[in-house]
């Protein structure tokens, strides 16, 4: 096929829902990766709430995020997907919007009713519904409105627009912070209105996919049943838990390594700024990264990624710098560029014949367990090694131990289980 056919494939490939809602996806993920790029920062430079404190907000933040994509394809589903889009991108507008009016005066008698801490943990929980609907929404239309000669294409295109998002979100909130001068709690505002704008776009422009043959949806009852059915599979879940240990790890990046560097670093680093690096070097990498260890096993892959991303902190350790901070990024990404395709496929191989589908949904769980266990050990290491002990590089030894410990415990696992053999074949409730 010559290269003008293949565009010409491509162009009319798609139908217009799928180009609307990978458009919208760009800007949710700006408004994610910029909120999350300062939300450590803020709670603990601005409301001074304490390093213990900043990581369990910031991990239960980060779990209710990823927890619940397990039941937002389900109500998706059930809605459809304009509805369901339209409502998480006004919810978004609204959370963000009232964390960026935190000093207020209209808020000034809430905070006095509630304290702080309260307030903030009732505020952030209502943005993290957002993410839950949206992943499902925009997967979901990807697949419905590709022809299936195009749709690898189309999830290309969805996985890279994501990481635009990604790389342009802390640059965002970077441009709101200093070169603008607005302040932090402008960041939140921005992100807001970026949403705001989306739930604007998805009201005018989008319109709901349809694909002929497909069977109705499980209920919402059917899908919290199918929960426990899938979580009654106690190989499927000590993988889970195992594999949990590789985003202990990799979300360090949003909790304690900000804090960490303008807190024993460089107080004026441009923390928001450098994250941007991790998503940018995956959006250099992937093609390569995915070639060079395109014939390594899936799990031998997850583990190496593993690894790598374990040992890239170790990088702060030996060289707490602001250069020692951007290479222990760059290396972190490609650590997770190394297991991130490959982990789907591993999972695909624990699940029991006929529920593959549905087992895949659940390949966030480690994502939400991972950053709820993140967030205060982060909190912890902190106060620990840096205010207690006065050794505060001396944490990423720790937090590298978490991966490596992880690391040993998947190759015992793949030893005694032996997954993608003897399958189980629990029945699942439509």
């Amino acid at each position: 096929m010559s290269l003008r056919e293949r565009v010409n494939e491509i162009r009319t490939g798609f139908e217009r829902s799928f180009w609307v809602a990978n458009f919208t996806e760009v800007f949710e993920r700006i408004a994610y990766y910029g909120a999350s790029a300062v939300l450590a920062i803020y709670l603990s430079e601005q409301l001074h709430f304490s390093k213990e404190l900043t990581g369990w907000m910031v991990g239960i933040f980060g779990f209710v995020v990823w927890f619940l994509p397990v039941l937002g394809g389900t109500l998706a589903d059930r809605f459809g997907f304009r509805r369901a889009l339209m409502f998480a991108y006004l919810v978004m507008t609204i959370g963000y919007f009232l964390l960026g009016s935190l000093s207020a005066p209209w808020m000034q008698g809430i905070r006095h009713a509630l304290t702080d801490k309260w307030l903030v943990l009732a505020i952030l929980m209502i943005p993290a519904l957002g993410p839950a609907v949206v992943k499902p929404c925009v997967a979901g239309t990807t697949a419905r409105a590709s022809k299936d000669n195009v749709r690898s294409i189309g999830y290309s295109i969805y996985y890279t627009l994501v990481n635009i998002g990604g790389t342009l979100g802390p640059v965002v909130a970077w441009l709101v912070r200093k070169p603008l001068g607005l302040g932090m709690e402008n960041v939140f505002r921005v992100s807001a209105l970026s949403v705001f704008l989306m739930f604007l776009v998805t009201l005018l422009f989008f319109r709901e996919p349809k694909q002929a043959g497909e069977q109705q949806v499980a209920s919402v009852a059917a899908a919290i049943k199918n929960m426990f059915v899938v979580l009654a599979n106690f190989r499927f879940v000590l993988f889970l838990i195992i594999w949990s240990s590789f985003f202990v790890v990799f979300w360090q990046e949003f909790v304690s390594a900000p804090l960490f560097l303008r807190g024993y670093v460089d107080p004026n680093a441009n923390a928001d700024l450098l994250l941007s690096v991790d998503a940018l070097t995956v959006i250099c990498f992937q093609i390569l990264v995915s070639y060079l260890t395109r014939n390594i096993p899936a799990f031998s892959a997850m583990t190496l990624g593993l690894l790598i991303s374990s040992l890239s902190w170790l990088i702060l350790a030996i060289h707490p710098s602001t250069a020692g901070f951007v290479a222990a990024l760059v290396v972190l990404a490609l650590g997770e560029i190394t297991q991130s395709a490959r982990y789907y496929e591993y999972i695909s191989r624990l699940a029991p014949s006929g529920q593959q589908g549905l087992y895949m949904g659940y390949a966030f769980l480690p994502i939400a367990i991972g950053y709820f266990i993140a967030g205060p050990l982060g909190g912890y290491l902190l106060h620990y090694f840096g205010d207690v002990l006065g050794q505060p590089q001396q944490m990423w030894w720790v937090v590298t131990g978490v991966g490596i410990s992880g690391a040993v415990l998947m190759v015992v696992y793949d030893k005694v289980f032996k997954p993608g053999e003897a399958k189980s074949e629990t029945r699942i409730s439509a």
